[in-house]
């Protein structure tokens, strides 16, 4: 286990740095200039050469790479073009925001997912099997900014059940920041309750189907009992991996469901730094969302390897 640890642990090391490469000379290529996105269309372009100067966009795109690495490498992730300031507050702030919206969304998506997925798998063909795939088919269907209007409009503005925007005030309590991230949160579950309750049905359904279901069932094993001890251990680990693939995505991917509730996530900081220009705030936002889906996905091969004694010998060999 060690050995198969230290492996993942240098592939996700080497795929940071060939997504550093990506990253950087990708923003490179991004139409406009950092200088004249900072001092407006009206400056005049000697002083946007001099603040191109200053910033060390001009200089070969190598030295640039190399500069930006050494400086990751000490902890130092740039200093953001639009603010004049360390980029690491704003990013740690994003990251934080965006970790409570993922964390009370996978709350609610993933118990819910799994036993829907077990349930349909359980009444396979039956109308409750229909029910939850077709529901789950629906939701995930329907884009987050649609759902999200609806949501807005039914809920905060005609009932005023609900505040319409995510953000609050500095200081604000646990229940006062709950209640304003449960509109946000909806679109999400109605968008990946449909991944994770499809993968854990399908796992499900092969899991009753093998020898082992058929031999605890000819045991006398109650089905409950069956399904607990041993159909779960195994019809949950491709669910596992989807989860962890959402976890990324829901750190990252949700810069419409941020903008359309105005909550300062990492996904809209990415998004405003594109726009701007800001290099070094979009080379790092996206970075930290690359060390988030490895630290996920290191997790799920984790959980995966722990919970099937065939990979675990596969990995030790």
């Amino acid at each position: 286990m060690t050995l198969y640890l230290l492996r993942r642990v240098l592939l996700a090391v080497v795929t940071l740095w060939i997504l550093s490469i990506i990253v950087f000379f990708a923003g490179q290529v991004l139409p406009g200039d950092p200088g004249r996105a900072v001092l407006g269309p009206f400056a005049a372009e000697r002083a946007v050469r001099a603040y191109d100067h200053q910033l060390g966009v001009d200089r070969p795109l190598l030295v640039q790479y190399f500069g930006w690495i050494g400086g990751l490498l000490h902890g130092n992730m740039g200093t953001s073009y639009t603010y004049r300031s360390p980029v690491e507050p704003f990013i740690a702030s994003a990251l934080a925001n965006s970790g409570k919206l993922a964390l009370l969304a996978l709350v609610i998506i993933v118990p819910l997912g799994i036993a829907g997925g077990v349930v349909a798998a359980v009444y396979s063909g039956r109308i409750i099997d229909r029910v939850i795939s077709l529901s789950g088919l629906a939701g995930s269907t329907v884009p987050e900014f649609v759902s999200g209007i609806v949501l807005i409009l039914v809920f905060g503005i005609a009932l005023k059940a609900l505040p319409i925007t995510a953000a609050t005030d500095p200081g604000a309590s646990f229940a006062d920041q709950l209640d304003h991230l449960i509109l946000p949160v909806i679109p999400l579950v109605l968008v990946l309750f449909g991944y994770i309750a499809r993968m854990a049905r399908a796992g499900t359904v092969e899991a009753l189907d093998s020898d082992y279901a058929r031999t605890a069932v000819l045991k006398g094993l109650r089905r409950r009992t069956m399904i607990r001890r041993h159909i779960l251990r195994n019809s949950l680990l491709p669910t596992i991996t989807v989860i962890a693939t959402q976890t990324g995505y829901l750190i990252g991917g949700l810069v419409v469901v941020e903008t359309l509730f105005n909550y300062q996530g990492i996904g809209r900081l990415i998004f405003n730094a594109a726009n701007g220009k800001d290099f070094p705030m979009l080379e790092a936002g996206v970075l930290v969302i690359g060390v988030v889906y490895m630290v996920a996905t290191l997790i799920a091969d984790v959980l995966y390897t722990a919970l099937s004694p065939r990979l675990r010998v596969g990995a030790a060999s």
